[in-house]
């Protein structure tokens, strides 16, 4: 907003106009209009006259936003220090990005986890963008073929890489794509922002994500952050969804070739001679260009992690499993879990073991010591087991051996509070401590159960030793007695 546009909206409010209206023929917020509606004059005269703040750190406006949004208490000092990072010849004081932070934040919340509009095109090596598509019909040797493509945009350069497969892309393909992109970019950015495929987001419950723990990985040995839009939030990365429909449609489309290899060739060819070298429509200039004079320097170092090696090593099968929940391998069959019934799944080998991954996401989901016999069925008896069901029958058995009693109840609770993951395990032990405990003294005293479940926290182990510490207090029992409690319940199996 100019001093002219500022001293006419306050006329206009003079004159009745509202603020709606005034955001709108201004082209800002309704916040804006408010905080200038309410400062003294003097206060707008000395703003507008910052020129510094006004015209030159406006440029870099998403920029300073994305850096809030993942670092809410970062100094303006700071904020600074990593524009001039990026853009060595920015001349601002830090009293200009002081005021200029301090106004952000009278219009955006920072206390969001991420911010939904990644479109960093005026720092150099901060982001790149990556999305996939497909092209059917291609014609290759004579058949026609489904051509899956990913591809790579940087922001700021609008410098282009793209992948192209044969077959649906999985998270470990998408993981050497990564590593082929940035080799042929020569540099890493900061971020690379995504759509919430299940390639590199499982889940997200109220915007927090779930990430695919393969993909995440490789990340972060790499080196580089993962930024997930919004979902149904096209414009968050329209520079790759437009960089997709150019891959197809100026690359791809029209096109036939006698092989796949042919096909690469000729889609190298393209990316280096026409994609890298026309003149972009918004930055107006040849992206290989800009990229070299102005961006290359600003990209981190790229080098390919030991992880990706392991993902070359062995090669993803397919297996179909039965609705027994179980897969063909060399001969014999092997189980999955239930949930994977009748389903594709992936199947490779590593030393001796087969390992059966989720096909979407990539994740391991089984693993069996592969037999060198013939004709053999190994199964993974928990794949066959309703933990759940389980768990209700262990609580339904221990409710029966101490009674069915608010102790007894609170009892099962404490123990799962305390050991949530491993619950089952510990019902197991609660109870084979508790039937040999009753077995040899007779039901638990209710004041024993009582002391049990105020403890604040409560593990089988403890369970047994407290056990034993009921059964050995002098004032119930002598030494002889103690000792032969302690004989007895090694005996039983209640100690060690």
């Amino acid at each position: 907003m100019d001093r002219d546009s500022s001293d006419q909206s306050i006329t206009q409010s003079r004159h009745g106009l509202s603020k709606r209206k005034i955001a709108k023929q201004l082209g800002v917020s309704r916040n804006t209009v408010s905080k200038y509606l309410n400062m003294p004059e003097t206060e707008i005269t000395e703003i507008l006259s910052d020129t510094d703040r006004t015209k030159k750190l406006d440029e870099y406006r998403d920029y300073i936003i994305q850096l809030l949004q993942t670092y809410p208490d970062l100094s303006a000092v700071k904020v600074l220090r990593k524009l001039k990072a990026k853009v060595e010849t920015l001349s601002v004081s830090d009293r200009s990005v002081r005021r200029y932070i301090q106004a952000l934040k009278q219009e955006i919340s920072f206390k969001q986890a991420r911010y939904y509009e990644p479109v960093i095109d005026m720092v150099p090596g901060e982001q790149c963008q990556v999305d996939g598509g497909e092209l059917r019909g291609v014609m290759i040797n004579g058949v026609e073929t489904t051509v899956y493509l990913m591809v790579f945009v940087l922001s700021y350069s609008r410098l282009m890489h793209v992948s192209l497969s044969n077959k649906p892309i999985n998270t470990e393909m998408l993981i050497k794509q990564h590593d082929v992109a940035f080799r042929y970019f020569g540099g890493m950015p900061e971020e690379c922002v995504y759509d919430q495929t299940k390639l590199v987001v499982i889940s997200e419950t109220f915007r927090e994500l779930n990430l695919n723990q393969l993909f995440s990985q490789y990340a972060t040995a790499a080196g580089f952050r993962i930024h997930a839009c919004e979902g149904y939030d096209p414009e968050s990365k329209g520079k790759v969804e437009a960089g997709v429909k150019y891959a197809k449609n100026n690359g791809l489309y029209g096109e036939s070739f006698a092989s796949w290899h042919e096909l690469e060739q000729y889609f190298s060819d393209w990316l280096d001679n026409t994609a890298n070298q026309r003149v972009h429509g918004s930055t107006g200039k040849k992206p290989r260009e800009y990229y070299d004079q102005s961006e290359q320097a600003h990209m981190q170092p790229y080098l390919t992690p030991s992880c990706i090696a392991s993902y070359s090593a062995s090669t993803v099968a397919t297996r179909k499993a039965d609705k027994t929940g179980l897969i063909a391998w060399q001969s014999n069959k092997y189980s999955v879990p239930m949930a994977y019934q009748s389903a594709r799944v992936g199947v490779k080998t590593e030393t001796g073991q087969l390992i059966i991954s989720d096909l979407e996401t990539g994740n391991k989901i089984a693993e069996h010591l592969i037999s060198i016999e013939k004709g053999q069925v190994i199964k993974n008896t928990d794949h066959y087991r309703d933990k759940a069901q389980r768990i209700k029958d262990l609580e339904a058995e221990l409710l029966h051996i101490l009674g069915d009693t608010e102790q007894t109840q609170a009892l099962c609770a404490l123990l799962k509070t305390t050991s949530p993951k491993i619950y089952k395990d510990q019902l197991l032990g609660a109870k084979q401590i508790v039937s040999a405990y009753c077995k040899q003294y007779g039901a638990i005293e209710a004041e024993h159960l009582s002391r049990l479940i105020n403890t604040p926290r409560l593990t089988a182990t403890g369970l047994r030793e407290r056990l034993l510490a009921f059964q050995q207090n002098p004032e119930k029992n002598n030494d002889s007695q103690s000792q032969q409690v302690t004989q007895d319940q090694v005996n039983q199996g209640i100690v060690h």
